[in-house]
C-alpha cells in the first residue's frame, strides 16, 4: 500500500512539474496561475496545492529540477577523458533536452535573464562550482595539447548558447523551416553541425 501511494505521489508530482514548465514558459512567473497548471496536469487544483503550497515553491522546484537535468547532461565530463567523446556527448545531450524539454529551457533562460531572483544563492553555490570543475577539465586538455588553446569559460558559453538556441528560439527555427519543427533527420543534422563546428574550432575532427 505504501509503495502504491508513493508511486501515485511520484506520478502526480512529475505531471505537475512538467505542466508547470509549460505554463511558466508560456505565461511567465507573474502570469502563471496554479489553476492553469492544475488544468494542464489534469489534476484538481487542491492536489497541486497539496504537493506545492505556493506558486513560488512550485516555481523553485521546477528550476531546481532543471538544474539537475543540466548537471546530468554533463556527467560525460566525469565518465570519459577523451575531449572528442566528452564534448560530442555533452552537445548531443544538451540538444536532446532542448528538443524534449523546450519549455524548461525557456523557464531557465527567463530566470537567468532577470538576474535569477529565485535561484540567486543556489546558482552561486552550485552552478559556479560545477562550471569551474568543467573548466578545469578543459584546461587540462589544453595543457596536454589535446585541444587548441581556448578560454574554457567561453567554450562552455558557446556550447550552451548554440544548443539551447534550439529550445529558446524554436518558433524562429520552425518559421525558417517552412513553419514546421525540425523532423528527426533535420534535427540529427543540426546536432552533427553544431558538434562539428565546435570540435573543429578547438582542433578536433568531428
Amino acid at each position: 500500500m505504501a509503495k502504491k501511494k508513493g508511486d501515485i505521489r511520484r506520478r502526480n508530482v512529475e505531471k505537475i512539474l512538467l505542466a508547470a514548465e509549460q505554463v511558466f514558459a508560456e505565461k511567465g512567473y507573474a502570469g502563471a496561475a496554479m489553476g492553469d497548471i492544475a488544468q494542464l496536469a489534469d489534476l484538481p487544483k487542491s492536489n497541486v496545492h497539496y504537493y506545492f503550497a505556493t506558486k513560488e515553491e512550485l516555481y523553485r522546484e521546477v528550476l531546481l529540477g532543471l538544474l539537475e537535468v543540466w548537471k546530468q547532461d554533463a556527467l560525460c565530463f566525469e565518465l570519459y577523458d577523451d575531449p572528442r567523446i566528452v564534448l560530442s556527448s555533452y552537445i548531443r545531450a544538451k540538444m536532446q533536452h532542448s528538443r524534449n524539454r523546450a519549455y524548461g529551457s525557456k523557464v531557465w533562460a527567463a530566470e537567468v535573464m532577470q538576474g535569477a531572483p529565485i535561484l540567486q544563492e543556489r546558482l552561486r553555490d552550485n552552478l559556479y562550482e560545477w562550471a569551474k570543475l568543467k573548466e578545469a577539465k578543459i584546461r587540462e586538455w589544453i595543457e596536454d595539447d589535446r585541444i587548441l588553446p581556448v578560454d574554457p569559460s567561453h567554450l562552455l558559453y558557446m556550447i550552451w548558447a548554440s544548443t539551447q538556441h534550439y529550445a529558446d528560439f524554436d518558433h524562429q527555427i520552425a518559421l525558417l523551416n517552412d513553419d514546421r519543427p525540425l523532423d528527426d533527420i533535420q534535427f540529427e543534422r543540426a546536432v552533427q553541425s553544431v558538434t562539428s563546428v565546435i570540435l573543429r574550432g578547438i582542433g578536433l575532427s568531428a
